[in-house]
């Protein structure tokens, strides 16, 4: 398609409105749009990737911490065997709801940047070959979350391709020499999924000790693996150089050099702070708090409302699915209560 068809097409696009454009189509974002069209109004959603897409690239096998009533949306049960649903339910589950409720989800579409103002905004988007779209929208919903942005150590080496930001399966590293670095639950985990299938693995983490808030049946298992020898654990340390055979380890009796094949770093993620900066969110504070209406998640800037983690700015521990799930309702109401006035 030539440039000029593509605009063609993008403006074609743009000659519908919706009422509301969710950005995200993770757990939260699709419950905005549920809840806005429960209430009588036109919803899409756009998300750069698949739908639950963080959910997706959680680790295959795991379990989550709450129980399945707390992951529902839209007042779909969720129905699980298990107290606690894997991960492969959940995305079962949120694939069945979009389902039923005839979601209008467009993956694989980034948005590149908005345009106009409340009651006419312009989403420009780029799906995965390039090829760029337009959706016009009255109002705009954003759910992006933070897991697709990894804090990163920038480190010589980091950019190496034995390095990964995400660990999903064990499997290929069975006898291979594997670093995770970092001391929460997500290293937890990974450290001894990787151990468990064969892998010889050394946790790095800057903290003394495993934190006391790791969940409690992970926290005793990795104790007693690094306690046995099983899992080598070097605390208040930290990798300052990574190359293709080795990583390099600044410890508290000086500076280690150690044989490697793969380095995790789950070192935590954070939010798109500059996306919504450009759309004019302002922030504040050291954790960078969105400006936000408690009441209505309307954002200082008219039209555009905040969902799910976002919402907490840097304190991504404070919002979860369980909690986010209501974002969606009081979106829709202040849009009802808007379009009453």
């Amino acid at each position: 398609m030539n440039d000029l068809n593509q605009e063609t097409q993008a403006a074609g696009q743009a000659d519908e409105i919706f009422d509301l454009l969710v950005v995200g189509a993770g757990p939260t974002g699709l419950a905005c749009a549920i809840e806005a069209q429960k209430a009588g109004f036109r919803a899409v959603v756009v998300d750069k990737g698949c739908l639950c897409n963080s959910l997706f690239h959680y680790p295959s096998h795991m379990t989550f911490f709450t129980t399945p009533e707390l992951l529902e949306i839209g007042d779909i049960p969720f129905p699980s065997p298990n107290p606690k649903p894997s991960r492969n339910e959940a995305l079962q589950y949120y694939r069945l709801v979009a389902a039923y409720y005839k979601l209008d989800v467009r993956q694989y579409h980034r948005v590149e940047r908005v345009g106009g103002a409340d009651g006419d905004f312009t989403v420009h988007t780029v799906d995965r070959f390039g090829r760029p779209g337009a959706i016009r929208t009255r109002k705009l919903a954003l759910s992006t979350g933070y897991y697709d942005l990894p804090n990163y150590m920038r480190i010589p080496g980091e950019g190496l391709s034995k390095v990964h930001h995400y660990y999903v399966d064990p499997h290929p590293y069975f006898e291979m020499d594997v670093v995770v670095i970092g001391g929460k639950n997500s290293a937890a985990i990974a450290a001894l999924e990787l151990w468990r299938s064969g892998a010889r693995v050394t946790l790095v983490y800057r903290g003394p000790e495993i934190p006391p808030h790791v969940k409690y049946w992970i926290k005793p298992d990795i104790e007693n693996r690094i306690k046995n020898g099983e899992i080598t654990a070097l605390f208040s340390s930290r990798v300052v150089e990574i190359t293709p055979d080795t990583v390099v380890v600044e410890t508290p009796e000086g500076r280690q050099t150690r044989k490697n094949d793969f380095v995790f770093a789950m070192t935590g993620y954070h939010p798109d702070f500059d996306f919504l900066e450009r759309l004019g969110v302002r922030f504040e504070g050291q954790d960078r708090l969105p400006v936000c209406d408690a009441e209505t998640l309307e954002s200082n800037v008219p039209g555009i409302y905040l969902a799910g983690v976002i919402v907490a700015g840097m304190r991504t521990n404070e919002i979860f699915i369980e909690n986010g799930r209501f974002h969606g309702r009081q979106i829709a109401q202040a849009l009802a209560s808007k379009s009453r006035a």
